[in-house]
């Protein structure tokens, strides 16, 4: 599970996450309700602290910034995201509810964030839990503006699409490449397939 590290040397210097391996620190984890832009709970990124930023930047890590997400008592079950601003309190990280959902993360649990290279998507397999979301004009169309907001994808996570006032949720059941179970899909030119709706008879 998990990318590969991040790039660049060892500068640690003593300062927090950073690791001879990249950068890894363990937040609070807060969603995106106790933050000042609720409209930030329909992405697929997060926000840390600036701290965050100056640790990166010393390790000369890749752009676009990705990282792993895992909750500290639970090693086995991993999402992936990117980062959208270095706002959050020191010890904070800002995170999409249904991202914290992945992990099964309560409000103020602790999470583990540690940066990864991820390769570019080039297809994914998805399963609409309902089958109203097929039945949109063009439910292909309402997908890829809803990924603009995401930087990456992992497999077996549930990803929820807005359309209309109305939530759906996405079970992705397939990426490749496959060598982590997740891809970047930042500028990438991505295959979309769909498996029948979870509810389909």
């Amino acid at each position: 599970a998990g990318g590969g590290g991040g790039g660049g040397g060892y500068h640690g210097g003593g300062v927090p996450g950073v690791t001879a391996n990249g950068y890894e620190q363990t937040y609070r984890c807060r969603s995106m309700a106790f933050y000042s832009r609720p409209e930030l709970e329909k992405t697929g990124k997060i926000v840390l602290p600036a701290s965050a930023l100056d640790a990166l930047v010393r390790l000369n890590i890749e752009y676009p910034m990705l990282f792993e997400l895992r909750a500290h008592n639970n090693e086995e079950r991993v999402t992936h995201t990117g980062v959208i601003e270095f706002t959050a309190p020191e010890g904070v990280a800002y995170v999409p509810f249904w991202l914290m959902q992945q992990l099964s993360l309560a409000e103020n649990a602790f999470v583990v964030v540690r940066n990864v290279r991820l390769p570019r998507g080039t297809y994914v397999k998805l399963q609409p839990h309902s089958k109203t979301f097929l039945d949109i004009t063009n439910p292909k169309a309402v997908l890829e503006v809803s990924l603009r907001d995401f930087a990456c994808l992992t497999k077996g996570d549930v990803v929820p699409v807005e359309y209309c006032g109305e939530r759906h949720d996405i079970s992705i059941l397939e990426v490749r490449p496959d060598t982590y179970g997740a891809v970047s899909i930042y500028e990438t030119d991505l295959e979309i397939d769909f498996a029948p709706p979870l509810d389909y008879v």
